[in-house]
């Protein structure tokens, strides 16, 4: 049985979808390897950036999981971290105007995974938005924290392996213009931005159960 209620697994899924379709260094990374090593070293990039997603989530759901019983309040407290965070994404996203290619040298398909992975690892906005908004989705009366952090990250994971990959094999052959497009760039920002802040409200108004 899935640990997390279906209604707050479809309103998780549009904030998984902006966060992979907003322009950065996840993306920019398969883009250089579609552009510079090729659509293989593209997905395998990919692929190491979703594993470097699955650690996090996996530290965060241990380490909130053990606080969650001592500190109460802990999980509004980190409701409005990730209202500003979100805030801050959506302003982000609207100054995003266009995608610069990657200055990365060309890898095999597995030190392309390997760099994926560490370019995730070290990037401190996937380990502020990990903790600071993947919570605002867990309930700790259902239980099984963990499993419940695994459920959204596997759903941002799987959907990041897929939108980065395809810019990625995009960038290596006939989407190479559309993958460095401004206008692309914009519109991708403009969607991002909305959703971000659409659920920066959401969580602002949320209220105790």
């Amino acid at each position: 049985m899935i640990p997390v209620d279906s209604f707050t697994l479809l309103t998780f899924i549009p904030a998984a979808l902006a966060l992979n379709l907003t322009p950065g260094a996840d993306m920019m990374f398969s883009l250089g390897q579609g552009l510079r090593s090729g659509p293989r070293a593209a997905v395998a990039a990919a692929a190491g950036i979703t594993a470097g997603g699955m650690v996090h989530v996996t530290l965060a759901g241990l380490g909130l999981g053990a606080l969650v019983a001592a500190h109460p309040g802990l999980f509004d407290a980190i409701r409005w971290v990730g209202v500003a965070y979100l805030l801050w994404l959506a302003v982000q996203s609207l100054r995003q105007t266009t995608l610069n290619r990657s200055r990365a040298p060309a890898l095999q398909p597995l030190q392309a995974f390997r760099d994926g992975a560490l370019v995730n690892l070290t990037n401190p906005k996937v380990i502020l938005f990990t903790l600071a908004f993947i919570p605002q989705f867990v309930d700790p009366t259902r239980g099984a924290v963990l499993a419940q952090f695994l459920v959204f990250g596997a759903v941002i994971g799987v959907g990041g392996m897929v939108i980065n990959g395809a810019v990625g094999v995009f960038a290596a052959g006939l989407g190479r213009h559309l993958a460095t497009s401004p206008r692309f760039a914009r519109t991708l920002g403009l969607v991002s931005a909305g959703i971000f802040a659409a659920l920066a409200l959401r969580l602002a108004l949320l209220q105790k159960a």
